[in-house]
């Protein structure tokens, strides 16, 4: 049988979804419905076109144009404006849960609530607020071992740590009364410290593969600096796990996913079919949850897709058919390293329209577009994250040393984060979690 297969998204992390999809021998078309031009997307599809991807109506309009039999979404929005519900409704089997269930990344509340409620480890104490009532109590309770987080969708950025962006309670109620005045909730908990780590797993419900732990690197320059970006870059370790965690710390993540999962079922009587990706941070006390995410992380997308053995339309169709089981799910044995190429002044004033050359690039199948524009000029930068590159190889070493190559070879008004996946970053965060255990 035909699959007929729409990806929804055009960032980097759909041109990994497109190209995984790509590689399946099976015989299929697949479909585009993106927010902007990716042509390294629209290379590899039947039709590719720009639309509003948060649009139920408009998004299952075109599914069903396309006779769509399964669509794949990318992004968190479209999740969180019921995108999946409305395809489910129209017969489209969808890998993405549906909007309750997506409000594990929708939410910050709902997640914290939801660990509490079925007793799930990791959790940190936190309060929930929508007034300042009670938030200098709740400040004092914690010390200087706080967070604020904006409970909602926020690209990344709506995270505020103590003693990273917060350097004092007033600098931190500042930051709350921006919230309220924005008509915002909050939510307010307790610092963990460690080292974060990302584990997505496969889930179709009721059964869950794991991908291989990575590492995201969110601080716009060298040596985690700067402001918070959407991720500068990512890295990956051969053994699947990472140089700084034991056996046990993915096994504990592990297992917060699966019961996540369980109690998200349990809750709504309904699974959650999709991808679902704890953020984790491994501390002197096991490993606690900092958040999840509802679909592929990007840039993690691009370091576990490459590395995906196993043909991908069986692993989405096992997941929105609740037979997840039944399908063997692989990864080559190889260090990745994920580095972003951003335009000049990012995150904050990024230039845009200007001119960018990837001619020099030698290894195509490791370069995956994000923020671009194509014009009669050819390719330019369209304000965020440009292009990303993966190098991949036996040892980590030597997959920095790949993607360093290749990334600085793109030319443009851009930069890079030269440290991610060096021997020096890691062996730092190595001696870190050992000074901590």
């Amino acid at each position: 049988m035909k699959n007929n297969i729409l990806v929804i998204g055009s960032g980097a992390r759909e041109h990994a979804i497109v190209r995984a999809l790509d590689r399946s021998t099976q015989e299929k078309a697949i479909y585009c419905l993106a927010s902007n031009m990716n042509p390294g997307i629209a290379e590899l599809c039947t039709d590719f076109t720009v639309d509003n991807i948060n649009d139920p109506e408009i998004v299952v309009s075109y599914a069903n144009e396309t006779n769509t039999t399964l669509a794949i979404v990318g992004p968190e929005n479209p999740l969180a404006a019921g995108v999946a519900d409305a395809l489910w409704g129209a017969g489209v089997k969808t890998v993405g849960p549906k909007k309750d269930l997506a409000q594990l990344e929708t939410s910050k509340a709902f997640t914290r609530n939801l660990l509490k409620e079925y007793d799930i480890p990791g959790g940190p104490k936190y309060q929930t607020f929508d007034t300042l009532d009670g938030v200098t109590d709740f400040l004092n309770e914690l010390g200087e071992n706080y967070v604020v987080k904006y409970d909602g969708l926020a690209g990344g950025k709506g995270v505020k740590v103590a003693g990273d962006h917060l350097h004092s309670h007033d600098e931190a109620l500042a930051y709350c009364q921006e919230l309220v005045d924005s008509d915002g909730e909050f939510v307010i908990e307790e610092k963990f410290v460690g080292e974060e780590f990302s584990l997505m797993s496969f889930c179709d419900g009721d059964n869950l593969k794991h991908m291989p732990a990575v590492q995201d690197h969110k601080r716009a320059y060298e040596g985690d600096t700067g402001p918070n970006t959407g991720g500068m870059g990512t890295y990956s370790d051969a053994n699947h796990s990472l140089p700084f965690l034991t056996d046990n710390d993915i096994s504990q993540a592990l297992e917060i996913n699966i019961q996540t999962a369980m109690a998200i079922k349990d809750k709504f009587g309904v699974g959650y079919k999709g991808i679902l990706y704890g953020g984790f941070m491994a501390t002197a006390r096991g490993v606690k949850l900092i958040e999840y995410n509802a679909r592929f992380g990007d840039p993690e997308a691009m370091n576990v897709l490459s590395l995906l053995k196993s043909d991908f339309i069986d692993i989405c169709v096992g997941v929105a058919d609740g037979t997840l089981n039944q399908v063997d799910v692989q990864f080559a044995n190889k260090a990745t390293v994920c580095k972003y190429a951003v335009p000049e002044g990012y995150p904050d004033n990024p230039v845009k329209g200007e001119p960018i050359d990837v001619s020099k690039v030698k290894n195509l199948d490791g370069l995956f577009y994000a923020s671009v524009d194509f014009k009669s000029t050819g390719l330019v930068e369209a304000g965020s994250r440009t292009i990303a590159i993966v190098g991949i190889a036996d040892t980590l070493s030597d997959a920095e040393a790949l993607a360093e190559k290749e990334v600085s070879s793109i030319s443009g008004p851009l930069f890079h984060r030269t440290d991610i996946g060096t021997d020096e970053i890691v062996q730092k965060r190595v001696d870190h979690m050992n000074s901590l255990r």
